[in-house]
């Protein structure tokens, strides 16, 4: 059974998308921080950086986003990428591609200029949103290209019949020619009445989006991409979704609303859950997020995976942990059923922690290039599940696989949690004996270069304790040996790692 699962609350809303039970796929969408994936803005150049050849455009939204001149050119390969599908186009593409274009970005764009944008990355961290002015305005059925002329069908439908007779009704449409219009998959089941709808629709939107671009004089934004809750009520369609639930009864309400319109194509279970156990709780799902954000994730079989994060990319590290051979003794084979059950683990849980970018996932050792082709193809099989866009390689004679896979929004790591202002995200502080030896050389300092010989160190009452054990009295035998004086005393808002030296003489605070 599929189902799907909207969680609501004041400031968030929860998106799980179980498979047979287990956990597959979760959004978090918060007021303060939504997707803006999508949304159109009329924004304003803030500056152009000639040497990487792009612009920053202020958009209204916080963090300025971001433009590269490959985002403002024509550029098919995009438009696949954000609809995550190939276009069967009805144009001859070398004709498109023969057209001169701008090499400066310069000649495109100028400080202060009023521009008209589309997001197609969301901000992440201290990242502004990426940008395109290749604006598509996307229905259910169809996308409405406003400034590119193609006009095409998804190669995802494979019947030919289906295809061609969408191709002549695209091109019959009385649209403007400098405009493009593309089928998606879901317009396969859709009757002509629906989609000449849609069409309207969406150059009704269009016209809109353009009258309050005109309209305005400064960054705002001129329209929103479906939320949240829209876009589950549409996946459950378009995936056959077996039921949707929702805790929240205006939202239950809104769904069921939603979906009258789709009512022919599926039939959807819309349920309102009363229980008085929290649902998440209920389906495991809070159990699966606490996994989600540990770097050790426990398998099946006895192995475990760590997951850690490094600058420039994730790792995911496999271990056989306290797996036991299995009965006929073969070894490989153990090590290779750990690596498939790891495989199928980490697919799983990219998609959960939502993490983008390089990933490198270090499987066990196998002697065997069958076995870690049969891992490799495992990883494949269960990555293409995923909506985001991953690129696979090969596996090392190491046991290395690298892999790519999109960043569209943020981590779940990144949406809960925030730097420890303790340790600056660092995740460690230094131990009481590595401050004990910088209390020793400050001390030295103080008495030796800055003839401070009246002094009071001040230290957290855990260092405090440690200093007891023997290095108080050091100190103040190293202090005696130039005639000087220590005093001890403690302060419970000191940082661990934090120590100061006063004056007893004038109570003035020494710098060290």
């Amino acid at each position: 059974m599929h189902e799907i699962l909207l969680n609501i609350e004041s400031k968030e809303i929860r998106y799980a998308y179980l498979k047979h039970g287990q956990l597959h796929d979760l959004i978090f969408d918060r007021k303060k921080s939504r997707q803006i994936t999508g949304n159109i803005y009329r924004g304003r150049v803030t500056n152009i950086l000639l040497n990487i050849q792009s612009a920053f455009i202020d958009i209204n939204e916080g963090e300025n986003g971001f433009i590269h001149i490959s985002d403002i050119l024509e550029n098919t390969k995009k438009f696949e990428e954000m609809f995550d599908m190939d276009f069967d186009l009805d144009y001859d593409i070398s004709k498109i591609e023969s057209t001169p274009k701008a090499k400066d970005i310069s000649q495109l764009l100028k400080i202060d200029q009023p521009v008209l944008v589309q997001v197609v990355k969301e901000p992440i961290g201290t990242k502004g949103a990426r940008l395109t002015s290749n604006i598509s305005i996307a229905g259910r059925y169809l996308v409405l290209l406003p400034n590119n002329p193609h006009r095409g069908v998804s190669r995802k439908i494979e019947d030919k019949g289906t295809r061609d007779r969408l191709k002549k009704l695209i091109r019959s449409f009385e649209m403007p020619q400098d405009m493009g219009l593309i089928c998606r998959t879901a317009s396969a089941n859709a009757s002509t009445e629906m989609l000449i709808e849609e069409a309207t629709d969406l150059l009704h939107n269009w016209e809109s989006i353009v009258e309050k671009f005109t309209q305005a004089s400064r960054p705002t934004l001129l329209f929103e991409e479906s939320d949240l809750v829209k876009r589950a009520v549409t996946l459950c369609v378009d995936k056959k979704i077996d039921r949707l639930l929702i805790d929240d009864h205006a939202t239950y309400q809104r769904c069921k609303q939603l979906y009258q319109k789709y009512a022919m194509e599926h039939p959807l279970k819309i349920e309102f859950y009363r229980d008085k156990t929290p649902m998440f709780e209920r389906f495991n799902v809070e159990r699966e997020i606490d996994r989600a954000v540990k770097r050790k994730i426990w398998l099946g079989s006895g192995g475990y995976l760590f997951f850690d994060r490094t600058e420039a990319m994730h790792t995911i590290d496999v271990n056989s942990g306290r797996s036991s051979t299995n009965p006929s003794g073969d070894v490989e084979e153990t090590l290779v059923r750990i690596n498939l059950e790891a495989a199928e683990e980490i697919a799983r849980q990219l998609r959960v922690r939502n993490v983008g970018g390089l990933i490198i996932c270090d499987f066990i050792d196998m002697r065997s290039r069958k076995n870690q082709r049969r891992v490799l193809e495992r990883l494949k099989e269960c990555m293409k599940e995923d909506t985001a866009k991953c690129t696979i390689l090969g596996m090392s004679e190491f046991g290395l696989v690298e892999m790519t896979r999109q960043r569209s929004r943020e981590s779940l790591s990144q949406t809960i949690f925030t730097a420890c202002p303790y340790c600056v995200g660092s995740g460690l502080v230094k131990s009481h004996e590595s401050v004990s030896v910088e209390i020793e050389r400050a001390l030295k300092k103080l008495i030796l270069c800055h003839s401070q010989f009246a002094l009071k160190l001040i230290v957290h009452p855990e260092l405090n304790r440690f200093l007891d054990t023997g290095d108080k009295d050091f100190y103040q035998k190293l202090a005696g040996k130039s005639n000087a004086q220590i005093e001890f005393a403690v302060n419970d808002s000191l940082h661990l790692n934090e120590f100061m030296f006063y004056s007893t003489l004038n109570g003035q605070k020494i710098d060290t």
